[in-house]
């Protein structure tokens, strides 16, 4: 089985790969898995440099002797490929700071004789000699040194290698081994189930495995199953005849019909209404739906790609349906198990702020080295969110408090209205009601607005799921079903904001997803 071969091949990457099948587990089943030593190698990555498109670049601890000294003008840090060079930066000195393995997997530094500043994980260095022990190492601990280059030193699995799908960043060995069960997933007609914390890429994920396979030229088609209303969800899904149902006014195509022989990405697949879930079953057995209303069975060619974040296995989900998008099952590693790919990460989207702004903002080293080591509990589309919120506050002028831009939004809304209520175990439903109790109507309606009246941000910025932000919306006595707008209304929104939806749902105070969709549903947007 590949999977099991990508995982003999790399163990020390159990974290991040899915645990071998066997007769008493499904691939996502919370596994115990056997203590490994850490790899091979020990590795040193830029995360940031006076030269900033250098950050990713690395070098090897040379494993015959275990010790590197590292100074101005050597060793030379590089990416895959290319000519290395070295930090040749006035403010590391040219006596060597050494860094030494030692037989237990510790790793000793002994500062240089010179002023050079040394800092470790935010604290500055005074003693001669300190010892990391394996688990920093494999945390992924940042240096600091002169208040200009920061390094984070770990294990790797393998020297540096080529990426061979650039829209998946990384340099990390978790990330190597990421595109390497893409490009395999990609290769096969297999359902593939992707599982990872919120805002791990599960998305770009599924992208890159369309674009890897041989249906990369053909419709991708995404769809988030939080979203789908248990009424529409199977119009949404398989289509729908002439007068299936109350407002069909004309026949529609489904997401199967729209993705065709290309790729339908199931996203929150955990979310999906129970009824729609032995449909999606019945395609997955034998590539048969039948629209809604129609007397004929459909056949659907696509490939499937399912998403969670959720423990399928612990939920009243279908077990047959789960079993059978096991196809291929890719865990995806959270940030902060790949430290060493912070930097990489923080260059792109300061690179891509400045290109779509015209401008050149540039970041703080001090700010640099807080956001390497933040554990980012909203993984990379947390990263690229505050990076981008720090790009708007530099250019304006203003000096950026980091620890109220990675403070979710919801605390300083609610703090203003009510006490933020103690925390207590969030994976209790009493803990969840009083972390839902706490948010005024006001600021639900805010984050509606303040994100577009999009459900999937408007959920980030109030630091909750997709699920959660739909129960308060159930309730909210200002938000609407778009099942209950009169038609006539729909229309004179459209008519007056020229087909804006984001204009439109603001107006009609209902979300913009379920609002394209509705209009889509009967006849009034193509």
């Amino acid at each position: 089985m590949a999977l099991s071969l990508a995982v003999k091949s790399a163990p020390h990457l159990c974290r991040s790969l899915p645990a071998v099948m066997n007769a008493d587990d499904t691939l996502t089943s919370s596994v115990s898995m056997p203590a490994v030593r850490p790899p091979s190698l020990l590795g040193l990555t830029l995360l940031w440099h006076p030269d900033p498109s250098r950050a990713g670049q690395q070098c090897v601890v040379p494993s015959a002797s275990g010790l590197l000294a590292l100074q101005r003008h050597e060793p030379l840090f590089q990416s895959a490929g290319q000519a290395g060079a070295a930090l040749e930066h006035r403010c590391i000195a040219r006596a060597p700071l050494l860094i030494a393995r030692r037989a237990d997997d510790s790793v000793q530094l002994t500062l240089p004789d010179s002023a050079m500043s040394v800092a470790v994980d935010g604290n500055r260095l005074t003693e001669r000699e300190t010892v990391l022990t394996r688990e920093q190492i494999g945390r992924g601990a940042v240096l600091e040194l002169g208040g200009h280059v920061l390094l984070c030193l770990h294990w790797m699995g393998t020297p540096p290698v080529h990426n061979p799908l650039p829209g998946v960043l990384g340099v990390s060995t978790a990330a190597a081994a990421l595109r390497t069960q893409i490009r395999q997933v990609a290769q096969t007609e297999l359902p593939a189930l992707l599982l990872g914390e919120t805002g791990t890429g599960k998305d770009v994920a599924a992208r890159a495995i369309h674009a890897a396979s041989r249906r990369g030229g053909r419709p991708f088609v995404a769809v988030n199953m939080a979203a789908l209303t248990e009424s529409l969800a199977a119009a949404d899904l398989f289509g729908a005849v002439k007068g299936a149902y109350t407002g069909a006014q004309h026949a529609r195509a489904g997401l199967f019909s729209e993705a065709s022989d290309g790729t339908l990405f199931l996203d929150e697949i955990g979310d999906t209404p129970a009824v729609i879930q032995p449909m999606l079953l019945r395609v997955l057995e034998n590539g048969e739906y039948r629209p809604l209303g129609a007397r004929q069975n459909a056949h659907s060619a696509a490939r499937l790609i399912a998403a969670t974040d959720q423990d399928l296995g612990a939920r009243a989900f279908n077990q047959a349906l789960l079993r059978r998008m096991e196809g291929y099952v890719i865990r995806l590693p959270a940030l902060r198990e790949r430290r060493e790919d912070i930097g990489l990460l923080l260059y792109f989207f300061l690179r891509q702020w400045n290109e779509q702004n015209g401008l050149d903002v540039q970041l703080p080293v001090a700010l640099v080295s807080a956001l390497c080591r933040e554990d980012w509990p909203g993984n990379i589309r947390q990263l690229g969110q505050v990076v981008r919120r720090l790009a708007l506050m530099l250019a304006a002028g203003e000096t950026p408090q980091l620890a109220a831009l990675l403070a979710p939004v919801a605390r300083s809304a609610v703090a203003a209205s009510a006490p933020v209520p103690p925390p207590v175990p969030a994976a209790t439903p009493k803990s969840a009601r009083a972390k839902l109790n706490a948010f005024s109507e006001q600021t639900i309606v805010d984050a509606m607005e303040s994100t577009g009246w999009q459900i999937q941000s408007a959920a980030r910025t109030l630091g909750i799921s997709r699920p959660s932000l739909y129960k308060l919306l159930e309730t909210h006595p200002q938000i609407r079903r778009v099942e209950t707008i009169p038609i006539e209304e729909l229309r004179q929104a459209l008519q007056q904001h020229a087909t804006d939806l984001v204009k439109c749902a603001s107006m009609l105070r209902t979300p913009g997803e379920a609002l394209r969709r509705h209009l889509r549903v009967i006849g009034l947007l193509a």
